[in-house]
């Protein structure tokens, strides 16, 4: 049976690629749920371009990901998305951080592909972004912060 999937942002991949980070543990238990359970994982073309500024695509496990494209769909999504969240700016607590563009258009992707119904992430400021756009406008998917655990989110004992 195929679940629906999710849609890994750049902070995964850096804590899930340095086993030297407080996060690595939990990083690696995902990935490991994922596979284990068939839950197909998403990179954006976006992450890609993100982990690239000090990485290399080849360190990516991209044997393991579908690769989503940016496309027209996601863009009219986060002129949506995007619209909503600087109407709404004051209501946003960030620390000394605008908001971030790709922030916006990886969730309008997350929202938009039928076949993921989760975000993952480590980045709590992006997590209140998720969390206004949530009171306005009722994303399809579920944001899941990488400092909880699998076993957590899921309901499962660990391996």
């Amino acid at each position: 049976m195929m679940h629906k999937g999710v849609l890994l942002d750049t902070s995964f991949f850096l804590r899930f690629l340095n086993e030297r980070d407080p996060l690595f543990a939990n990083a690696d238990g995902y990935f490991r749920y994922f596979i284990e359970n068939d839950i197909p994982m998403y990179i954006s073309t976006i992450s890609i371009g993100e982990y690239c500024v000090r990485g290399t695509v080849d360190e990516l496990p991209l044997r393991s990901l579908k690769v989503l494209t940016y496309n027209i769909d996601h863009a009219k999504r986060t002129g949506v998305f995007a619209n909503l969240i600087f109407s709404n700016k004051g209501r946003l607590k960030l620390n000394e951080r605008n908001i971030i563009p790709n922030d916006t258009k990886l969730f309008a992707t997350a929202d938009v592909e039928g076949e993921v119904a989760y975000y993952l992430s480590s980045d709590g400021e992006s997590q209140k972004i998720y969390e206004l756009l949530k009171q306005l406008d009722s994303p399809h998917f579920q944001f899941i912060n990488l400092y909880n655990p699998y076993t957590s989110v899921f309901g499962v004992l660990p391996f």
